[in-house]
């Protein structure tokens, strides 16, 4: 007997016995059918695949279209058209004509070969020398260029702040650094604070005219001693200004004051 695979004989022949709820008697039952379906499915597929070549030809090229409805439009700006002057001052008039004589170029030559002789010495003195010989306007109007000033050296200014170290003449307090310290100790309001005793470092920038300015606290003791320190440096009287090279300058100059509460 010959057994024919696709024919759902032999699975009874198979499964005589056995449990036919189990999934595999249900799986090669339908076998066949699922079989059948993939050959049909595929089939379509490969049909489909095959004929692609053939529907790209069939599409119309749009490539033969007008391009020019596609052109975008490209703004350029001119550069603005430079107004002419006014109010300029009216151009210089010509010079006046002077007497000139024309210049022929010396040149070995026989005699009956000559055709113009060339100026004689008293002929182009005080006259110019050219191409053509022009008679000059003797009762022209003569025009002289104003003479200018030239230019001028500017000097700038130095406004750099110089170091206390490497200054020629150092700023000072009108009577010396002792009397600066002693208008220090009388405007100096000391907080009242027991045991209040350090020194307050400041800096500050001496300027040309002596003023002080850019006054800073580099350490103080706390309880306002810097604040107070910046406000008597503020109201301080000017002070001889630094200089170099015989001109005065600016100079960062610091130094300590001492703060000792009264006991």
């Amino acid at each position: 007997m010959k057994l024919d695979l696709l024919n759902s004989q032999w699975l009874e022949i198979v499964f005589e016995g056995r449990n036919k709820s189990y999934g595999a008697y249900e799986l090669r039952k339908s076998n066949s059918k699922t079989s059948t379906k993939a050959f049909v499915f595929g089939a379509v597929v490969f049909a489909f695949l095959v004929s692609i070549p053939m529907l790209a030809r069939l599409i119309p090229d749009s490539s033969g279209e007008d391009d020019t409805l596609d052109k975008k439009i490209v703004t350029v700006k001119l550069p603005p058209k430079e107004k002419p002057k006014e109010n300029l001052p009216p151009p210089p008039p010509p010079p006046p004509k002077v007497d000139q004589v024309k210049f022929v170029k010396p040149v070995v030559a026989k005699a009956e070969e000559v055709t113009e002789e060339p100026p004689k010495i008293t002929e182009i003195k005080d006259k110019k020398l050219g191409a053509e010989t022009i008679k000059g306007d003797p009762d022209a109007e003569l025009t002289v260029e104003p003479v200018g000033n030239g230019p001028k050296d500017v000097v700038e200014e130095d406004n750099s702040i110089y170091n206390t170290a490497g200054i020629e003449v150092k700023p000072d307090f009108p009577g010396g650094i002792e009397k600066f310290y002693k208008y220090v100790s009388k405007n100096y309001n000391v907080p009242e604070e027991e045991g209040l005793k350090g020194k307050v470092f400041v800096s500050f920038v001496v300027e040309k005219d002596g003023s002080l300015t850019d006054i800073k606290v580099l350490r103080d003791i706390g309880y306002g001693t810097g604040k107070e320190a910046i406000r008597v440096l503020k109201t301080c009287p000017k002070w001889n200004p630094g200089e170099q090279n015989g001109k005065k300058v600016r100079v960062l100059y610091s130094l300590p004051i001492s703060i000792q509460s009264a006991e």
